[in-house]
């Protein structure tokens, strides 16, 4: 098993950034391979260009997203890792998703609209929030990030969706236990979805 965990935080110190590398551990002690996309550290450009659309006479993958396809062409699992900004993932990460998951590789032509070129493989997000998740669950914020971007996402590209972690209270000052103990979270539903089974005697 290997899985893709794809990073949108600004600030390498965040608590996204440790949420990103607690997954990534628990997986790693499971023997399963991992391999962490930091877009803001790695300078990912969100912004889709004319070039790329695929109806533009003068249609160009350019290189970077090319080869950003490739890293994850191996990936069994795509983990998304951001915070909540307007109660929506950041531009990057929405970029990201634009500019990688687009025609030619999350999808294709089919006789009846889009055909999923993803199939058999999953996807995890984690995500974060100021507010405390009664808040974000009360205003219905949830539950539209869910079916306007983890649900979309999956059904166009054939994903199967399998959790959506949502950590909130991640303030400033926020005490070390409180954090300590939501990175326990992440580890926990990392294991229980990807531990192997114990065979039955």
């Amino acid at each position: 098993m290997r899985h893709a965990v794809i990073l949108s935080h600004p600030d390498p110190s965040s608590f996204n950034a440790s949420a990103a590398r607690a997954y990534a551990a628990a997986v790693e002690a499971l023997g399963q391979a991992v391999e962490i996309h930091d877009l803001y550290s790695e300078g990912f450009d969100p912004r889709l260009t004319a070039s790329e659309l695929p109806w533009n006479a003068h249609y160009a993958l350019p290189p970077a997203i090319a080869a950003e396809r490739a890293r994850l062409t191996a990936a069994n699992v795509m983990v998304f890792v951001y915070p909540l900004w307007f109660n929506a993932p950041p531009a990057m990460l929405k970029g990201y998703v634009e500019r990688v998951f687009g025609m030619g590789f999350g999808y294709g032509p089919g006789d009846n609209g889009a055909r999923p070129l993803l199939m058999g493989k999953s996807l995890v997000s984690i995500s974060t929030s100021g507010a405390p998740n009664a808040w974000v669950g009360q205003t219905g914020a949830m539950d539209r990030l869910r079916e306007g971007f983890d649900e979309h996402l999956a059904a166009v590209c054939g994903l199967a969706v399998i959790d959506h972690l949502h950590l909130g209270g991640v303030t400033p000052g926020i005490r070390p236990d409180a954090v300590q103990a939501m990175l326990d979270q992440v580890a926990r539903m990392a294991r229980r979805h990807f531990a192997p089974a114990v065979p039955v005697e």
